[in-house]
């Protein structure tokens, strides 16, 4: 596939070449830049039906440009999905940091407990008995 496109590209780029060319080749109505560069010599050299070849030329190099970037389109589409599909469409794998051992303590000394008290307290007051 990507043989096919390589080759559809350059031919992508002589369309492109063909197309600039053909377009300063025509006579203008006001004669810029087609006068110019030698539109009255096509005119010499073809004959005088020479706009109507140059302005069909034109038209199907334009067209054929057209479908070729499209199909050129296509195919890099195509192209990516399947390089896609081929990885298992999975995401990279992103490596998480190790962190590090929690440090040692310190030797501490043992706590010993505080002594309880003789009546605790209640926590939550008792409820009252209204009669």
């Amino acid at each position: 596939m990507s043989i096919l496109l390589g080759l559809l590209t350059f031919v992508l780029i002589l369309v492109s070449i063909f197309l600039v060319l053909v377009v300063l080749m025509q006579k203008s109505k006001d004669g810029g830049v087609g006068a110019a560069l030698g539109g009255g010599a096509t005119e010499a050299a073809f004959g005088a039906d020479t706009t109507n070849v140059l302005s069909k030329s034109t038209i199907y190099a334009a067209v054929l440009f057209f479908i070729l970037a499209f199909v050129l389109y296509l195919g890099r589409i195509h192209e990516h999905k399947g390089a896609g599909a081929a990885a298992g469409n999975a995401l990279p794998a992103i490596a998480v940091p190790a962190t590090p051992p929690p440090a040692a303590a310190p030797a501490a000394t043992p706590v010993t407990p505080a002594p309880a008290a003789a009546n605790p307290a209640p926590a939550t007051p008792a409820p009252e008995n209204k009669q």
